[in-house]
């Protein structure tokens, strides 16, 4: 196993008036280390979608409120109870892509949890701000207020989904339209190959490679490197632009030219798909 380790040499030296002093030289090992340099204009990009899908969010929740005005709500209230639809619309965004239905009753059994818990939580979460709402109303000077009921819209499942639905479809289409308008790029990777550093554009390694304590970088062009930073820490730097097919392997998803039952393909490389990361690895 490949470990980071300081030698430490004394040396005797004498000065010019004959003192001696002794002086630690520190000599260490390599220690391989692999980091993304990403260009400056990618990193402007990648801010520019993040704050544009923030702005997505934000005028989606302004339209929803004044939708909520029409149920006898203040705009600033209606703002308020329209924010209680994002962290549903965000869970529906994130959950229901996971759901896998290779095993049709698992994936369905799976589809009515992730549905029960957002509802559920909809409209818990609309009975807070409801009540924050008329606590805030009962606190103005000279206001009365008769703690009406909650809109029986806002208990209603199926506008619930409607909206919610509405609200992450949507975010789906704006950022796929921005991945088009806007494509990501990878920028370059650099790492120590045999004591030398060595920098490569991303797109250029086709995958990474685990043998024992030892990790091979393999680009286009037959070049092969090696280094001994450990692959799960690869698959963390690579992510999203690589998948881990294997204990071992760690593929280029551009580089992919043919998906078999348990073999890929990159070229005329084949890889071997281990039924633990199968279910990740895309098919034809």
């Amino acid at each position: 196993m490949h470990k980071h380790f300081e030698h430490t040499a004394t040396e005797l030296l004498v000065n010019s008036v004959g003192k001696s002093r002794i002086i630690q030289i520190s000599i260490q090992t390599e220690t391989p280390r692999a980091y993304v340099k990403t260009p400056m204009f990618a990193i402007f990009v990648s801010v520019m979608k993040r704050l544009l899908v923030i702005s997505y969010w934000i005028v989606s929740t302004l339209l929803v409120a004044i939708c909520l005005s029409s149920l006898g709500y203040r705009f600033i209230e209606a703002l308020f109870i329209g924010t209680m639809f994002l962290p549903g619309a965000l869970a529906a965004k994130y959950f229901f892509p996971k759901v896998n239905f290779k095993n049709k009753w698992s994936g369905i059994k799976d589809t009515i949890f992730v549905v029960l818990g957002i509802m559920l939580g909809e409209i818990l979460l609309f009975l807070v701000a409801h009540f924050c709402v008329l606590t805030f109303r009962e606190n103005l000077p000279g206001s009365v207020v008769d703690w009406p009921d909650l809109p029986h819209i806002l208990e209603n499942p199926v506008f619930i989904a409607i909206f919610l639905t509405t609200l992450a479809t949507g975010c789906h289409f704006f950022e796929s339209w921005l991945d088009r308008k806007l494509p990501d790029l990878p920028g370059t990777i650099s790492f120590t190959s045999d004591r030398k550093q060595v920098t490569l554009p991303i797109d250029d390694i086709l995958y990474v490679e685990s043998n024992d304590d030892a990790t091979a970088i393999v680009a286009s062009g037959g070049r092969r490197f090696k280094n001994y930073t450990p692959i799960s820490r690869w698959e963390a730097i690579l992510d999203p632009h690589f998948i881990r097919i294997h204990r071992s392997f760690l593929v280029n998803r551009a580089a992919i030219t043919h998906v078999d039952v348990d073999l890929l393909y990159i070229g005329d490389i084949q890889l071997p798909i281990s039924r633990k990361y199968k279910n990740s690895v895309p098919t034809n």
